[in-house]
């Protein structure tokens, strides 16, 4: 390979440089016996196939699919496959880094910013299915043991039940990409439109950039940051079914897991009341950088999400809800995820 080909190649960000960097700098997880240590791997593992099992008897998907375990990791395999999966999501979109000796320094230094997110972040997931992760980026499930460990023993809650209630979350994730055969595509390619247009932003001119900038500084505080402002229409509109798309799973996921929970998790009510009230939690710093973050935004997304879903199920039942999956013009708009009578009239008359 030419070394023309090789700096046309080189990705914006390094990626190996994040995965390093994010798994240098992560705290460490609660200490805890080697034994005990074994024991939540071993349950981790197998409830996610007993989790995935509850889902698809009360969703209806993907029970033609076979059981699979999860993948259990630590805070810094955590960041690893995260990098991994982050840069076979955006390898289409993010444009090459610069030609030149500045080439690799910028993409380095992009790769470290990135991993200092993810150290971040690593103290605070459960578990994900990253749909772009795993061998050959065809997706995996993970669950962060020590995160897990730190979060039941935070709350005094009963350990097992815990654990399943959160694999019942993740397989439900897992089953959106893998029950939903055009869901995996469709969503990197609204990353792809979504990233290339931000990346565009060097053809614009300064006076249409300063002329977003002027009207986002006016519409400040109106239900909308300033990120999402500066956007042209067209990048809103890609941004505005990405959002709804993101809101639609995590809601899902939400209902699914207390809609689960009474027959399987006997304390769910005690557990989703901690929980929640754990995820608005924190220092002063931390909750800055939850915000800086967009995680509190997140946040509001479970909400939205399962008030949605739970609306439609009361409506049409879950097989009507289900029409959600059948293809891209089915899913609820941003507007009619806050208004699910809305979705319900078009889809349903």
């Amino acid at each position: 390979m030419s070394q023309e080909t090789e700096t046309r190649e080189r990705p914006m960000v390094d990626w190996d440089r994040a995965a390093a960097t994010g798994a240098l700098l992560v705290r460490g997880g609660p200490q805890i016996p080697r034994r005990e240590a074994d024991r939540v791997v071993t349950d981790l593992r197998e409830l996610t196939a007993e989790a995935e099992g509850h889902v698809r008897e009360l969703t209806g998907l993907g029970r033609e699919l076979p059981l699979l375990p999860g993948t259990v990791v630590d805070r810094p395999g955590w960041v690893r496959s995260a990098a991994s999966g982050l840069g076979a999501l955006t390898g289409r979109a993010l444009p090459a880094a610069q030609g030149g000796p500045l080439g690799p320094i910028l993409a380095s230094g992009a790769g470290m910013q990135t991993g200092l997110v993810l150290a971040f972040l690593a103290s605070r997931v459960l578990g994900q299915y990253d749909p772009f992760g795993g061998p050959e980026n065809r997706g995996e499930l993970l669950l962060v043991a020590p995160n897990v460990v730190a979060a039941e023993r935070a709350m005094k809650v009963p350990d097992r039940e815990f654990r399943l209630w959160v694999c019942l979350h993740e397989c439900t994730h897992r089953l959106q990409f893998t029950a939903v055969p055009w869901l995996r595509d469709y969503f990197a390619d609204e990353v792809e439109r979504l990233i290339s247009g931000i990346a565009g932003h060097s053809d614009d001119s300064l006076a249409e950039l300063f002329g977003r900038l002027t009207d986002a500084v006016k519409h400040r505080g109106k239900g909308a940051g300033i990120a999402e402002l500066l956007q042209s229409p067209k990048e809103r509109a890609v941004f505005d079914r990405l959002l709804a798309l993101s809101t639609l799973l995590e809601g899902h996921a939400d209902y699914v897991m207390d809609a689960v929970g009474p027959q399987v998790v006997p304390s769910v009510e005690q557990i989703r009341s901690k929980f929640s009230a754990r995820r608005r939690g924190g220092g002063l710093f931390d909750r800055l950088l939850r915000a800086l973050l967009g995680l509190d935004a997140k946040i509001r997304q479970y909400e939205e999400g399962a008030k949605f879903t739970r609306q439609v199920v009361d409506a049409v039942g879950m097989a009507g809800f289900n029409a959600v999956w059948r293809s891209p013009n089915t899913l609820p708009t941003r507007a009619e995820i806050a208004d699910p009578a809305a979705w319900v009239r078009r889809l349903h008359g």
